[in-house]
């Protein structure tokens, strides 16, 4: 379960909030709450064994990544509209340094586009949705995958 504390530096429950007033799906879409726990305890698992990865910027992915899908199914530019809210919710809800912000909006804007990044927070972020493919009926492929911690879990 995600844990938060009641500051202003990490209210993940508000963000979560915010991120579901934002989200048309319901919760119980294939793309909602219940996954974006599961990609949270991915991407904390992964970030744990990946130098460098941002854990911060990786739990605000969890609850952010899918929050402006617009169907369950093909929808190409969510990520990116849920990058493009960002910059505006940064400083009232998110408190991000401004490389901590463009990790975020990156990982946001290319989840979905089927690339790797070798950056350790971006590559933590995307694997720990990627993770969750079998959900879907897909079984992740290692060359899809960013990060060790990840491809050894396949």
């Amino acid at each position: 379960m995600m844990k938060s504390r009641n500051t202003k530096a990490n209210n993940l429950e508000a963000v979560r909030k915010w991120a579901l007033k934002q989200f048309s799906l319901g919760d119980s879409s294939i793309h909602g709450p219940d996954h974006w726990e599961r990609v949270y305890e991915n991407g904390v698992m992964l970030a744990g064994k990946t130098p460098g990865a941002d854990v911060r910027v990786v739990k605000l992915f969890s609850l952010l990544h899918d929050c402006r899908r617009e169907n369950n199914h093909y929808d190409p530019d969510h990520g990116r509209r849920a990058a493009e809210e960002l910059e505006q919710i940064n400083g009232s809800l998110l408190h991000l340094s401004d490389i901590q912000l463009e990790l975020l909006v990156q990982a946001c804007s290319g989840h979905a586009d089927g690339i790797t990044s070798s950056n350790p927070t971006i590559g933590c972020c995307w694997d720990a949705d990627r993770l969750e493919l079998p959900r879907a009926g897909i079984k992740p492929r290692a060359q899809f995958l960013s990060t060790a911690a990840a491809r050894n879990l396949i």
